[in-house]
């Protein structure tokens, strides 16, 4: 066993000094065939040497072994063949190298046979690493698609998003149209009512010198300024029905755009965990979300500011029954006047 031990070291320090000595491969192998098999007489073979050398690729040292044992069966002819040598020894030169020569060739057609179970067994590893892709690659592709439908989706609920912003766009627009309108109504009444007290004040004014004969047509206007009065009041009352009605379908619609947008952020958090990648399109979605809740808001605004109006418009003073100013009372009373005259 040591002896065996002590061979394998003198060999591995052979090896050695012949890899820095021959540089290149096949003359290493050639180097390293000589002397396993004459300085520790041992019959090289292709795996053998290429434990031993380690370089190259699996046929170079088939190669050389076989270039080997042609240069060694050329030289060992020569010596049978030399005249000087008996007959009896030549015979027996030519079996023993008959022999080696047959001995080499089996052992180089095992390595060949072993290099190419290796390589066989090489071929199924890489088919199988390949399968292995292949099947990696269908769950990528699947699970490319189902982000891509991940994507569409949430591109139709962007579409519809900006649809119901456009309608509430138009609502807006529409309520501040008839919130203007009420607006117009309301000033007119004041002007017109603004007029009225001061026709009623030059009339009265005209009317003190003869109020014995006009103290009847007086209070018969004075009737009738109540109901303009009432009229007026009722007409006041159920504007501000509608402004508040307004109002109420105005929130309604901002709640219900509300609950729409949560819904949305909910999927855009899905959507935005499975593909990373459209952030940038999911944040101009946040952002027209945003410039969509502000317009709610300026919407939600309108209605408070003309509440705010209506109510400035009912703290004017109102007047009373015996100081009624309508708006058309004063041409009945001029027109009494002018028959009493």
């Amino acid at each position: 066993m040591s002896d065996s031990l002590s061979d394998e070291i003198r060999l591995a320090g052979e090896i050695d000094r012949l890899k820095a000595e021959y540089p290149k491969t096949r003359e290493l192998y050639r180097e390293v065939c000589a002397l396993l098999f004459f300085r520790f007489g041992v019959t090289p073979t292709a795996n053998r040497l290429y434990q031993l050398v380690k370089r190259g690729s699996m046929s170079t040292p088939t190669q050389v072994l076989g270039e080997f044992w042609v240069e060694l069966r050329e030289k060992s002819r020569v010596r049978i063949e030399h005249p000087d040598l008996p007959a009896e020894l030549q015979a027996a030169a030519g079996e023993l190298v008959a022999t080696l020569w047959t001995k080499s060739t089996a052992s180089a057609q095992a390595a060949l046979e072993t290099l190419r179970n290796d390589a066989e067994a090489e071929k199924v590893s890489a088919r199988s690493e390949v399968a292995a892709l292949q099947a990696e690659l269908a769950r990528t592709e699947t699970a490319l698609e189902q982000r891509t439908g991940a994507l569409l989706a949430a591109q139709v609920r962007i579409q519809e998003l900006e649809q119901a912003q456009a309608a509430a766009e138009a609502t807006r627009q529409a309520l501040e149209t008839e919130i203007a309108r009420q607006q117009e109504e309301i000033d007119a009444r004041d002007q017109a009512l603004m007029q009225a007290r001061a026709d009623f004040s030059g009339d009265l004014d005209k009317l003190r010198g003869s109020a014995a004969l006009a103290e009847e047509r007086l209070r018969a206007a004075e009737k009738r300024a109540l109901l303009e009065i009432e009229r007026e009041r009722v007409v006041s009352a159920r504007s501000q029905k509608e402004l508040e009605a307004a109002a109420r379908r105005a929130e309604q619609r901002e709640t219900r755009h509300r609950e729409e947008i949560q819904a949305l952020q909910v999927q855009l958090g899905d959507a935005r965990h499975q593909a990373g990648v459209m952030e940038g399109s999911l944040a101009a979605l946040r952002d027209s979300n945003a410039a969509y809740v502000a317009e709610l808001n300026v919407l939600r605004l309108q209605p408070a500011t003309a509440r705010t109006n209506q109510a400035t418009l009912q703290k004017r003073p109102q007047y009373s029954a015996g100081t009624p100013k309508p708006r058309q009372a004063t041409p009945k009373v001029v027109t009494k006047k002018r028959a009493a005259s």
